[in-house]
């Protein structure tokens, strides 16, 4: 019988409760929880200090089918015989090899678990639908906004042992916006703040969390889509200057961009089907809060159709650069996406750029 998809904030809650299968599949659009699932995953699987020895991770652009294979075929020293290969943004990895791991689902190797991380799985797919039977598949999807300060308390008590009030939960969403990871790590400097009843009110997010610095990321994304290149520029100027790492920047704003890019894409099928888009409803399915849509809805006709269209390339390339692939500084790599979000394109459903 089929298995539902086990929702990631479920999964976190609860690891135990789960047991990883020969084949997992962590997908979403949330990059913070398919992170916190598979390390769960991997501390599941192999354990303790040695699991390293285990650990085989591929980059799905260019990894090969044969060679993760033989990865798992081989029986490892630690991690009590087990070994675990992962397959970091494996969508064209699974698009390359659909049926031959499906073939690998139904009759897996016992020596190892295969984890594919993906931005999608759509459930149509058979893939899904034998991994639903055989497998594991978990939601990464990033959670409703009601969600949104319930995770924010359990996850302070869970992770960072701290009592996040009602109050200091509404403001921290309100403060960072729906980024988990960056919402995370104001946990993390919060927790350092607690008192002895390690209980974190509005007046300490008030004081102490990096507000400005996310307003300031929001500022550059929108002087970037509004095509004021220098007033971006400036804003990453300050960020750098604050101690922001590059990688660290572009994590914050390509969870926005995403779903912009999805929406545009949203938007492009109504009207291939010569229907009337809604913007709004291409936000929402796209994955957008509603405390954020009309601000999202102005970044969406901002960005335009073309440069909705190229988004996703855009933030893979200049994932990869920052993480090695290119020899430009990682200034100029983060200069080259704010000037190709600054281009001026004809802008999705009002015909205007």
């Amino acid at each position: 019988m089929a298995e539902k998809p086990i929702p990631a904030l479920d999964y976190l809650a609860r690891p135990e409760k789960f047991e990883p299968k020969a084949v997992c599949a962590v997908f979403g659009d949330e990059a913070f929880l398919r992170r916190q699932v598979i390390l769960g995953l991997r501390g599941a699987v192999l354990g303790g200090e040695d699991a390293d020895f285990s650990l085989s991770t591929f980059e799905g652009r260019g990894a090969t089918l044969r060679d993760v294979l033989d990865e798992l075929a081989t029986m490892a020293m630690f991690g009590g015989g087990r070994r675990m290969a992962v397959v970091e943004d494996a969508d064209p990895f699974v698009s390359r090899y659909r049926a031959e791991l499906e073939d690998y689902v139904a009759e897996p190797s016992s020596s190892g678990v295969l984890i594919l991380e993906l931005d999608s799985l759509p459930s149509n797919t058979r893939l899904y639908k034998s991994m639903a039977a055989k497998g594991l598949l978990v939601d990464c999807s990033a959670p409703a906004s009601g969600r949104l300060t319930k995770w924010l308390a359990e996850w302070g008590k869970q992770r960072h042992g701290i009592q996040v009030t009602a109050a200091a939960a509404e403001m921290l969403a309100e403060t960072i916006g729906p980024e988990l990871g960056l919402l995370d790590q104001e946990l993390a400097k919060l927790s350092l703040l607690a008192g002895e009843d390690r209980k974190i009110t509005p007046e300490m997010v008030r004081q102490s969390v990096g507000g400005w610095r996310a307003k300031t990321t929001w500022e550059m994304l929108d002087a970037a889509l509004d095509g004021k290149v220098p007033e971006a520029m400036l804003q990453l100027d300050r960020l750098l200057a604050s101690g922001e790492q590059p990688i660290g920047l572009l994590g914050q704003i390509s969870a926005s961009l995403r779903r912009l890019a999805a929406a545009t894409r949203l938007v492009l099928q109504a009207e291939a089907a010569h229907r009337r888009p809604n913007l709004r409803a291409a936000l929402e399915q796209a994955g957008v809060r509603p405390f954020v849509l009309q601000k999202a809805e102005r970044q969406l006709k901002l960005l335009g159709r073309k440069r909705g269209a190229e988004t996703y390339r855009w933030l893979l390339q200049t994932d990869l650069d920052l993480k090695g692939e290119s020899a430009m500084p990682p200034r100029l790599i983060l200069e080259r996406l704010i000037i190709r979000l600054a281009a001026p394109q004809s802008a999705v459903g009002n015909g205007r750029r």
